[in-house]
């Protein structure tokens, strides 16, 4: 609401309640013709008079009791509104929209939200998972998690982690069986690609070096390529936190154990306030701190 009008809707009530406007410039710790002045625009703008007044006494007229009405209502919901805005700059409450890559539906988040809902027990969380690059600002986001930094004035762009990319197959895969992996070895078998996974690994002399076949399969889903993976399509790099499971069951190996697929880097990108929101705030923390122990 407009703070002016605020103002002389309160003085307005001020008047009206004490009827009597010394006492009200006293309770409002204004002077009697300050609060006289502002009375005047407010029924100037109004275009009716909201008072009968004499030298003794003053007191609402037929519009005056109507406006008094509307005045109370307005000045309750400005009220209300102030304080949850109050709330939500003190508390972390209110609705969060995360965004997240598909990827990340496999359990990366259960703890980092399970952490925000048992601290902050006011905020509700709206989680998107998706395959595709997301406008912050245009999907109304209140936070989303990006596999790329990003530049741009209107965003905060914190970096939360950096994690593993292995080269994995299923346990019942022929190349399961190998003692050690060579490039000779993969040339027969099937390579699972997907667009945001790096193609080439790191030996321990620190030389990188492509993997010799082109993709045989390309699919946008993060955990399509791991289930193509676990059901023995071929062999495919994969984002390490989202496989250990299957890694230490035993369902997937890692084939190239002494070398190393390029690493990846998450961030967490929110619109840019004056001031970010304790919620966004608050959200951002339980993913470091979980993200870390990773």
């Amino acid at each position: 609401m407009n703070t002016k009008l605020l103002r002389s809707l309160q003085i307005f009530v001020e008047v009206a309640n004490t009827s009597n406007m010394s006492i009200a410039a006293k309770k409002l710790h204004m002077t009697v013709s300050a609060i006289s002045q502002q009375l005047r625009k407010l029924e100037q703008e109004i275009g009716l008079s909201l008072f009968n007044r004499n030298t003794r006494h003053i007191s609402l007229t037929e519009a005056g009791h109507i406006y008094y009405k509307t005045s109370m209502e307005l000045i309750r919901v400005a009220e209300e509104a102030q304080h949850q805005i109050e709330q939500l700059q003190e508390t972390p409450s209110g609705r969060l929209r995360i965004v997240a890559p598909e990827g990340f539906g496999g359990g990366l988040l259960s703890k980092p939200l399970q952490a925000l809902l048992s601290e902050f027990p006011k905020i509700k969380v709206a989680l998107e998972l998706t395959s595709q690059t997301t406008d912050v600002i245009a999907s109304g986001a209140d936070l989303a998690i990006s596999l790329q930094e990003v530049n741009d004035v209107n965003l905060h762009c914190r970096h939360l982690a950096t994690w593993d990319l292995i080269v994995c197959v299923a346990a019942n895969h022929p190349l399961a069986d190998l003692d050690t992996v060579n490039s000779t070895d993969l040339a027969p078998h099937a390579y699972i690609s997907h667009p945001g996974m790096r193609d080439y690994v790191e030996s321990q002399e620190g030389k990188d070096k492509a993997l010799p076949n082109p993709p045989r399969l390309m699919v946008d889903s993060v955990q399509a390529l791991i289930r193509l993976t676990l059901d023995g399509l071929g062999y495919a790099v994969l984002p390490e936190p989202e496989v250990r499971e299957y890694i230490e069951t035993g369902k997937l190996v890692n084939i190239l154990p002494e070398w190393k697929a390029s690493k990846y880097d998450v961030y967490a990108v929110a619109p840019k306030h004056d001031a970010t929101p304790v919620k966004t705030l608050a959200a951002v923390k339980c993913l470091q701190e979980s993200f870390s122990l990773i």
